[in-house]
């Protein structure tokens, strides 16, 4: 039978982390900054700005960047400078607090640990599988190969798939950005090269990622999909409507192309 090749993002596609993210990037906070998180002032504001984060989530690649943004949501940036202009604002004030990129994906990987550690069902708690995502990957992987291509550090993307969407998910099937420094696109390269001559899909939340393998001429035979319920924006849909190369898909269109696939109806 034809095999098709699906390539899912997991934060925004499979999983809503966003309540686990701005928690771990809270505690992350409090160990590296103690005399600004533990004031008074940031325990009143603590609500405002976890409420903030989920605002602000659309721009954030990899999860240690929530550290510096809870920080300058605390600090008192506004939201709407932090979703135009994130990356100039991450920039500039990594610098100013000293801090770089290792130190701070230890420090995020390590804070998770500790509170798994301490206190899974808490740890799990705050995160949400998608209603309908975790049935569709678990009959696809019965006939598809299906793949995580996810920012995500791995241990913390098979725990939570085992968890909290109850699939065994293959760990060596689970590439992570963080951990490997392979652009999404290389990831995606490497997977063509392994399965020669089939159907690609490739399942994003973030445009610019899409917009990003458009780019590869490479990849040209890869299908491309943004989903409606992710972290995106209005104005990000609204783009990828525009491109060719994209479908914006919502759940039941993204749950019947994979069990489409999975029964070879595409």
């Amino acid at each position: 039978m034809h095999k098709h090749v699906w390539a899912l993002d997991f934060d925004g596609v499979v999983c809503d982390s966003v309540g686990e993210s701005s928690l771990t990037a809270w505690k992350a906070a409090e160990r590296l900054w103690p005399a600004v998180f533990t004031s008074q002032t940031a325990v009143q504001a603590r609500p405002k700005v976890l409420e903030q984060m989920r605002v602000v989530r659309p721009v954030v690649e990899t999860g240690y960047e929530n550290i510096p943004q809870i920080r300058c949501l605390l600090e008192g940036i506004k939201v709407p400078d932090i979703l135009s202009r994130w990356h100039t604002i991450l920039e500039e004030h990594m610098a100013k607090w000293g801090l770089e990129r290792q130190q701070m994906v230890a420090l995020f990987g390590s804070t998770r640990d500790d509170w798994i550690a301490k206190d899974l069902a808490g740890w799990l708690a705050p995160n949400r599988i998608y209603p309908g995502v975790a049935e569709a990957l678990q009959r696809a992987l019965q006939q598809e190969e299906v793949y995580i291509v996810t920012t995500k550090q791995a241990r913390f993307t098979e725990m939570l798939l085992h968890n909290m969407a109850e699939v065994l998910f293959p760990p060596e099937r689970i590439f992570s950005q963080t951990e490997s420094g392979a652009p999404k696109s290389v990831v995606l390269e490497r997977l063509q090269a392994k399965h020669p001559s089939t159907t690609y899909h490739f399942v994003e939340d973030k445009l610019a990622t899409l917009e990003k393998v458009c780019q590869v001429p490479q990849l040209a035979n890869w299908k491309l999909y943004l989903v409606d319920w992710g972290y995106n924006t209005p104005e990000e849909r609204k783009r990828a409507h525009s491109n060719s190369r994209i479908e914006v898909v919502d759940m039941d269109r993204f749950t019947a192309l994979l069990d489409g696939a999975a029964y070879g109806a595409t």
